[in-house]
């Protein structure tokens, strides 16, 4: 017997309490704005600025041990990565730490600097610190601009994508659910004061294509339904469709979120960030699929029949007969 989350066939009404969702929806982005105007985001190393230490052993790298001995120090955030490359020897292992910069400065001090090496050595004692490097303001806030743009060409991109594939009705509704996605995500963020880094960035593009696989799949369904049953009126066809694709909507997204609520729980600090972004992300992109994308495409209206020209639209205020 195949596992179903949802049944078959059902046909539900998504439409019913279309302002109550939306409404919703514009509450938590408000607030989203709010906090971000307030108190804006908690940026990690990668916008703020910091300092890079490279570090060498013989030892096999335990990122636990070496945050361990430094966090005494409070210096903030600090980021350990162990470095992988086929030209190393066996008994070499290589990590950049990155400590954010210090309240005041462009870059932690020489004393800091060597405090960190002495509690480093504290637990391995062969540790060599092969080089230093400070990340200023100017940097990061190049990043920062740069982070921006992406995101924004990522959604330009998929405006044009859905307007050449369906129609500018269609482009539209999926773009106002990506521009929601993204904006409740970095809304949580800021509400709850996460660390904003460069994987985060990477979090929220891919939340862009997830989200909009989603749509994709709904418009596809609702395109050939339109086609189908030129009698139904733009907001049964709707319905019908997001009914159509439930079951695989709502089995995609709860496989999705089986793998992060895992990786969430047992992945460690390090992509704990990352993770927490894309649980959102995939909860908030169903959901704008469905509620968002959709009641866009009702307002606006599409044309019924692509095989031939036509000067009339469907909308949720008229029928349209074959």
């Amino acid at each position: 017997m195949r596992l179903r989350l949802v049944p078959k066939e059902t046909s539900f009404d998504f439409f019913s309490k279309w302002k109550v969702w939306l409404g919703v929806s514009a509450l938590l982005i408000v607030v989203g704005l709010a906090s971000f105007a307030i108190q804006g985001l908690n940026f990690g190393i990668d916008f703020r600025g910091g300092t890079t230490i490279r570090t060498e052993s013989t030892q096999p790298v335990d990122v636990g041990t070496y945050r361990g001995a430094i966090e005494p120090l409070g210096l903030g955030d600090v980021s350990i990565t162990e470095v992988f490359d086929p030209t190393f020897d066996a008994d070499q292992h290589v990590t950049m730490i990155r400590i954010q910069a210090q309240e005041g400065a462009e870059s932690i001090t020489a004393d800091v600097i060597a405090s960190v090496e002495d509690a480093l050595r504290s637990v391995v004692p062969d540790i060599k610190f092969v080089s230093v490097e400070s990340v200023g303001p100017k940097v990061s806030g190049e990043l920062v601009k740069t982070a921006v743009i992406a995101v924004v060409l990522a959604i330009g991109a998929v405006l044009v994508y859905i307007w050449l594939r369906f129609e500018w009705q269609f482009a539209l509704g999926a773009v106002a659910a990506l521009v929601h996605d993204v904006a409740l995500t970095i809304g949580i963020f800021s509400e709850l004061q996460i660390k904003f880094d460069l994987a985060i960035i990477a979090a929220l593009l891919t939340i862009v294509g997830y989200s909009l696989n989603d749509t994709v799949v709904v418009f596809d369904r609702v395109r050939e339904n339109l086609r189908k049953y030129k009698k139904m009126s733009l907001a049964e066809v709707l319905n019908l469709s997001i009914n159509e694709t439930l079951s695989r909507t709502v089995m995609t997204s709860v496989t999705t979120l089986l793998a992060l609520v895992s990786l969430f729980a047992l992945g460690g600090d390090v992509i704990r960030g990352f993770v927490f972004a894309m649980i959102w992300g995939v909860i908030v992109g169903t959901y704008s699929s469905i509620f968002v994308a959709s009641t866009i495409l009702l307002w606006l209206g599409v044309k019924r029949d692509w095989s031939k020209p036509s000067n009339t639209s469907g909308n949720q205020f008229a029928n349209i007969d074959a």
